[in-house]
């Protein structure tokens, strides 16, 4: 396992932050030792959290022309019909996959091909569960095509999210699994499929990105 380059900056502060508090809580509670342990054990806690957070596990992935892979780690809170109206602009198949403060948050390439279309949008920090996070939210929008399929892709900041990461633009040549962003401390992520296709998780299932399948396309 490695960590993430988004994480070093974080990874700093909160190393200094930690020192500088226990220097300090030490000179105040070096009288109650048993405080000053609680606090240290709670501040160790948040900088392993923020460590963990930023991991880069190891994976053996999943590849294939016909296979739509997952791009995150994370549930599977929408399997719909719905209109996409940034791209598009006709009825989709909507597969979405919420990401918890505690998945890894690197976001991969579930299609090889080319960028067709990529996206920022500012916007608001609505929780990424809430109906109108994939339309309100700070959100990119990110559209690959081969000879197979087109396919949007949807990075969506949550309510504790401030910060989207993305390394790709349009005319990019992309791999299947290969990075293209990070999100920061909570999200989702939106995927748009041709109406028809083949779609191979539930409502509820944990996905790990760059593993499971997600679709098979037509």
């Amino acid at each position: 396992m490695r960590i993430h380059r988004e994480g070093y900056k974080y990874i700093i502060i909160a190393t200094v932050t930690w020192a500088l508090l226990g220097f300090f809580s030490w000179k105040v509670l070096a009288p109650f030792p048993l405080i000053f342990g609680i606090l240290q054990f709670i501040l160790f806690l948040l900088w392993f959290w923020i460590i963990w957070f930023f991991r880069l596990p190891n994976r053996v992935f999943s590849a294939g022309e016909q296979l739509a892979i997952a791009p995150a780690d994370g549930k599977v809170v929408v399997i719909e019909e719905t209109f996409e109206p940034e791209y598009f602009k006709d009825k989709r198949l909507q597969v979405s996959i919420f990401m918890s403060p505690l998945n890894v948050h690197v976001n991969r390439n579930p299609i090889s091909g080319e960028v067709k279309y990529m996206k920022y949008h500012p916007g608001k920090y609505l929780v990424a569960w809430h109906p109108k996070s994939s339309t309100e939210n700070e959100r990119t929008t990110m559209v690959i095509g081969n000879p197979k399929a087109e396919l949007l892709v949807r990075q969506i900041a949550g309510a504790l999210a401030r910060r989207i990461c993305y390394y790709v633009k349009e005319g990019d040549q992309v791999q299947q699994n290969d990075e293209f962003g990070f999100i920061r401390f909570g999200s989702r992520v939106d995927l748009f499929f041709p109406l028809g296709t083949q779609i191979d998780v539930k409502i509820g299932q944990t996905v790990q990105g760059g593993i499971t399948t997600i679709a098979h396309l037509s």
